[in-house]
């Protein structure tokens, strides 16, 4: 401690010794950190480097430009500024000029003396005792002040006999107060000199010599030891101030937060394009604090006795600066990208890139400097970003669909992507989706958690506004030239939305009903404005294909009574053919679903004409004749329907079960006939039983009622279950 710092003296306060000495810690100079004022860290990523470049402290007069330039006065910790003389200055200057504070402190070693070639009584009085025979004796008080000022360390054991020598004066008694208290006055004068060299030293130790270096702890630790005695001991009785303990060890601490102070408030590197000001700042100070505490694990750890614990002394000095700066900018309103930024660094970059680095974690394991922000903090960061997001997302999306909306009604062309028509649509949307997904993940896992179910609650309602202005597309646009272009581009987007959510929700039971059904409802809408020309060429007139139940191609069978429906199914199936060409663009998993409802088009306009109870045979020979042709209808549907990529492997049973009910002539076969088509096809009903029932002129009423009583019986549908027959209207 200090003269300043000490104790009243008791009786003895007011004399003159102590009163010198009192003032000589506050006329010290106050010693400043050397800083780098105006040295900043080069612009970077976001992201810190997985391997950062060593720190390089250097001199002031390098660089600035870059962060890693900075110099390793930054890493030593300063004295108390009331505490400890300005050592920046270089010897010669201080030699030229002293300071007059400076000069008043150490009157005390002449105070009442002649100059040293004249030496008073009192003076050769007064230093006996630290004058012993030439053989042992203690230096002077005169000569150890010559040595600090040289800093020589070594000086330190001699000022430590110095003191237990007073120490044993006072115990010994024989001495008077006065003259106790005018030696406790140098001893203490001393040991500024000796606190100044040492924690000197240590304010910049990557510029000391290790041994140097080696020389400061050392003595550091000595009086750490001599503070513990003196605390075990207790106070007790004297004569003189209390001056232990003297605490150097708290004042290198203090000093490291010091550092750590100024190393993370400097500016930081110019403004970089796209980065906040908040940005910058924690990027400076992520990177300082990175590479500052690799530079006292690699090399000063190595020096220090462990008991400094010096890794963890820098380490919770940084974290504590750090996360009160971070601390005050959470209490201002900050911008959706300063919120991101921050909640980037307290969750994710600092605990896994800084403290986690392969240099670090090992060393800061068991310091535990916690979060950089309370939960609370957090937790209201996190909201805040959530909202910000789902509002960005909901923006974004909205804007995307009015953008491609205004394409379609000016008749813009999509384009052309491997032959295939495209929209840009879905992938704007799935990017928007992704990146606030992404955004989120980045800080945490469990965060990004939660925005998936935000994110999916968005999806469903952009896919929702999606199909109505699709369905509004329909209904204005017909008349457009790229019509039809833009219908295929959109059926199209619909792969991309599957496939996306398909990705996202890795399991059928993650994915929401809801969400989907706004993409069958467009791609059916879609498919089915394809097909109404192909449908109305079929008919003759276009119309809906909810309507077409009588077209004229399919009315000849009945027509012409069955008497060529070969010859007329090979025209349908022509004019089918030439249409196809007019879906070459659509995605084949979509021409594959087109095909299927044209297939299932022919089988049903097919069962349509075979249930309109104007054909009536009465022999077995015409019903096995009529029997044949259908066989041969259903084989050419069934072709021509697969060779176009038709999935549609369920139509295949319909037509020949129901020739095979026309061919048979024994009731009892014809219900197993009829039990098998009522399991294939659930909505196989008793009227479309009855109307086929009715070409078979032979069958008595009793015949034609213990047939259809077969039905009554439930025998298990088959998988899968589509409608068929529930197309077939039947009077």
């Amino acid at each position: 401690m200090p003269c300043g710092d000490l104790q009243e003296p008791g009786p003895l306060q007011g004399r003159t010794e102590v009163t010198v000495c009192a003032r000589a810690g506050v006329m010290l100079k106050t010693m400043t950190l050397q800083g780098f004022t105006g040295q900043q860290p080069a612009p970077g990523a976001l992201d810190l480097p997985r391997s950062p470049q060593k720190l390089p402290f250097t001199s002031e007069a390098e660089s600035e430009a870059s962060m890693s330039e900075a110099s390793s006065e930054d890493l030593v910790p300063p004295l108390e500024a009331d505490e400890a003389p300005d050592r920046d200055e270089g010897e010669a200057a201080k030699k030229k000029k002293k300071s007059k504070g400076l000069a008043n402190m150490f009157s005390v070693f002449t105070k009442g003396r002649k100059k040293k070639s004249q030496p008073s009584s009192a003076e050769t009085e007064g230093d006996s005792e630290s004058q012993p025979g030439p053989a042992g004796r203690l230096p002077t008080v005169e000569e150890l002040k010559a040595d600090l000022e040289h800093g020589r360390l070594e000086a330190a054991g001699p000022l430590l006999a110095l003191e237990r020598e007073l120490q044993a004066a006072m115990a010994a008694g024989g001495v008077s107060e006065e003259e106790l208290l005018r030696r406790q006055s140098k001893v203490e004068a001393l040991y500024v000199l000796l606190r100044d060299q040492v924690l000197g030293l240590l304010r910049r130790p990557l510029e000391a010599a290790p041994e140097r270096l080696r020389q400061a702890l050392a003595v550091l630790a000595e009086q750490e030891r001599e503070d513990r005695a003196a605390a075990a001991a207790g106070p007790g009785p004297s004569a003189l101030a209390a001056t232990r303990p003297r605490r150097w060890l708290q004042l290198w601490r203090r000093g490291v937060a010091q550092a750590a102070e100024e190393r993370l408030g400097q500016r930081p590197a110019a403004a970089a394009e796209g980065r906040t000001e908040a940005e910058r700042a924690f990027l400076h100070m992520g990177r300082t604090m990175k590479e500052d505490l690799e530079a006292v694990v690699e090399r000063l750890k190595p020096l220090f006795p462990a008991e400094f614990a010096v890794v963890a002394a820098y380490a919770e000095s940084y974290h504590e600066h750090f996360a009160a700066q971070l601390a005050d900018l959470a209490q201002f309103e900050l911008s959706e990208r300063d919120t991101y930024v921050l909640l980037v660094w307290v969750q994710n970059l600092y605990p896994n890139d800084v403290i986690n680095s392969p240099k670090l974690a090992g060393e800061l394991q068991g310091v535990g400097l916690g979060s950089l922000l309370s939960p609370e903090q957090i937790r209201l960061l996190e909201a805040t970003f959530l909202s910000n997001q789902v509002a960005s997302v909901k923006e974004l999306t909205a804007r995307a669909l009015e953008l491609e909306s205004q394409r379609w009604t000016q008749d813009v062309a999509p384009q052309r992507l491997d032959g295939r028509c495209h929209s840009e649509l879905a992938i704007d949307i799935i990017q928007i989706i992704s990146q606030g997904q992404a955004k989120a993940e980045s800080i945490t896992l469990d965060l990004g958690a939660q925005m998936k179910h935000l994110l999916l609650v968005e999806l469903a309602a952009f896919l929702n506004s999606y199909q109505r202005a699709f369905d509004e597309f329909l209904e204005r646009s017909k008349q457009l030239r790229n019509y039809r272009a833009n219908v295929i581009a959109n059926i199209n987007n619909c792969l991309s939305f599957r496939m996306f959510v398909d990705q996202k929700w890795q399991t059928p039971q993650d994915i929401p009903s809801h969400l989907l059904s706004p993409l069958d409802e467009l791609k059916s809408h879609g498919v089915d404005t394809l097909l109404q020309s192909l449908f109305g060429a079929l008919k003759g007139v276009a119309r809906h294909p909810a309507s077409l139940l009588s077209q004229p191609l399919f009315k000849r069978f009945t027509q012409t009574r069955w008497a060529a429906p070969a010859q007329t199914l090979e025209e349908i199936i022509s004019v089918v053919g030439e249409r196809l060409p007019e879906f070459s663009e659509l995605q084949d998993c979509f021409r594959e679903e087109l095909m299927e409802v044209v297939h299932l088009h022919l089988v049903k306009e097919y069962i349509v004409r075979l249930s309109k109870r104007r054909l009536v045979l009465k022999t077995a020979e015409q019903q096995q004749q009529l029997a044949g042709h259908i066989l041969a209808n259903a084989e050419l549907i069934q072709r021509f329907c697969t060779q176009n990529g038709s999935p549609a492997t369920w139509l295949h049973r319909a037509l020949p079960m129901l020739a095979e009910i026309i061919r048979l002539q024994d009731p009892s076969a014809i219900k197993i006939e009829v039990a098998t088509c009522a399991a294939w096809y659930p909505d196989f009903s008793k009227g479309h039983l009855s109307a086929i029932l009715a070409i078979k002129g032979n069958l008595t009423n009793s015949e034609s009622r213990g047939i259809r009583s077969i039905l009554d019986i439930h025998t298990g549908a088959r998988e899968p279950s589509k409608s068929l027959f529930s197309l077939v209207k039947v009077g």
